[in-house]
């Protein structure tokens, strides 16, 4: 492998919400890590500096995408991706798409070898959408986890559903067994395994207490929906008021908190119908949100019309969140629909503040640092992973700023979306080309 890369184009390196250091036709230096095949990312120059850089060093490889964008590798924390082929299925409401769409569809990865096979679909829908890295729920079976991080790109957290009550014959798992499963893929995989009740209308309590147990033992992580629709909420409240010891609980939330699943490692989808007592456990117990505004966004939109996410009230907390893609009750695997559906959403909301610079980064740092890597990934500055995309665009004036950049690159009408292979032309992952 040669020791160093130069790559050339219009790159940007989200810094938070609200800004983003942006190199216009800059030039971008790896080098080989020791001892590795990883390329970190050495230093960002000018154009006017490649002659002589190339001469330094000598036998550098150049990739010359001028005028093109080059952004971080997206970070997707939270989707199904045994839930792909009925992303598209009509979806009147969220309980009612589950049983007649969703649980239909997650019996079928029983079969092992029907899981390998479409392991290995899914994860070139993964490069050409440019996501290598997020958190991922299989199936209830073992070999849905082992699957997803033997065959997909980059480095995810996976981890397989728990559902011991109030679910199909077929998709129904003993209190113990569940656990045991727990038990065995956490100490397996440590960090890269994620602790994942369904939500808690499927997973007894006895069930969510245990393995957040191990979770923390094994350094693992927790992920589970929560307070996505007013129904789901009102299930969940019915169901505990009548159990042991949860008579008196008064949230959803608190339902979790007293199982032991909220924490620092901890990643809860939607977090949209959250009281006040909620907002501040979550943010006390340093708990994370993935946002997901195209799963969530009005039927009208392929999704489940479940609400808007509250963004002021999330931000007044300070509670650490990301976006989304939510497949498949999300209908779009892309960020970069995430990202419209993201700034669409809520600009019509009347939140003038929320602009693409935000989603840039709510799509790619802000996911990495939920899921604990951002020391070496999500932004394109000195001393991390050369992991990014090339974005193919029809043009970027000089006079552009960075927003001005990304509107015009990603913005389509709410009415229409991407095409994956039209936008992201190019993938990299620690500084090799995987597409």
């Amino acid at each position: 492998m040669t020791q160093h890369k130069i790559i050339i184009g219009n790159i940007v390196s989200p810094i938070d919400d609200h800004q983003a250091n942006y190199f216009r036709q800059g030039c971008m230096l790896l080098e080989l890590e020791k001892n590795s095949n990883v390329y970190l990312i050495k230093e960002h120059f000018n154009l006017n500096e490649l002659k002589q850089k190339m001469r330094e060093y000598k036998n550098c490889e150049l990739l010359d995408f001028s005028g093109k964008l080059i952004i971080p590798s997206f970070c997707d924390t939270h989707f199904h991706w045994v839930q792909d082929d009925v992303r598209e299925m009509n979806k009147d409401n969220l309980l009612d798409w589950l049983k007649n769409h969703t649980w239909p569809n997650e019996a079928k990865f029983a079969d092992e070898q029907y899981t390998k096979n479409k392991s290995v679909e899914f994860a070139k829908s993964l490069i050409k959408a440019g996501t290598l890295t997020g958190a991922v729920y299989g199936s209830i079976h073992q070999h849905s986890v082992d699957y997803a991080l033997e065959s997909f790109p980059g480095d995810f957290i996976a981890g397989n559903v728990l559902m011991t009550m109030n679910s199909p014959d077929d998709l129904l798992q003993k209190q113990q067994e569940a656990i045991e499963l727990v038990s065995k893929l956490s100490s397996k995989y440590k960090n890269r395994y994620a602790v994942t009740p369904r939500f808690a209308i499927t997973t007894h309590p006895e069930v969510m207490t245990e393995t957040a147990k191990l979770a923390h033992a094994s350094d693992s992580f927790i992920q589970t929906h929560l307070c996505e629709t007013t129904q789901e909420i009102e299930v969940v409240m019915d169901i505990y008021s009548k159990l042991p010891g949860f008579e008196k609980v008064k949230t959803y939330t608190e339902v979790y908190e007293k199982c032991g699943l909220l924490g620092p490692k901890s990643i809860f989808g939607h977090g949209i119908h959250l009281t006040d007592d909620e907002l501040i456990m979550l943010k006390s117990s340093s708990s994370s949100i993935a946002h997901c505004p195209s799963s969530n966004a009005p039927v009208a939109r392929r999704g489940l019309g479940s609400g808007l996410f509250d963004l002021d009230v999330i931000n007044k907390h300070n509670i650490s969140w990301s976006l989304a893609s939510d497949i498949g009750a999300g209908p779009y695997l892309s960020m970069i629909d995430v990202m419209n559906s993201f700034v669409h959403q809520h600009q019509k909301a009347g939140r003038s503040y929320v602009s693409w610079v935000m989603a840039l980064y709510r799509s790619t740092y802000a996911g990495e640092r939920i899921c604990g890597n951002h020391q070496r990934r999500g932004k394109l500055e000195v001393g991390k992973e050369a992991n990014f995309l090339v974005i193919d665009t029809e043009r970027i004036e000089s006079s552009w700023d960075v927003e001005r950049a990304l509107k015009n690159c990603f913005e389509v009408n709410e009415d229409l979306r991407f095409t994956l292979d039209q936008k992201v032309s190019a993938v990299f992952w620690q500084g090799n080309k995987v597409s």
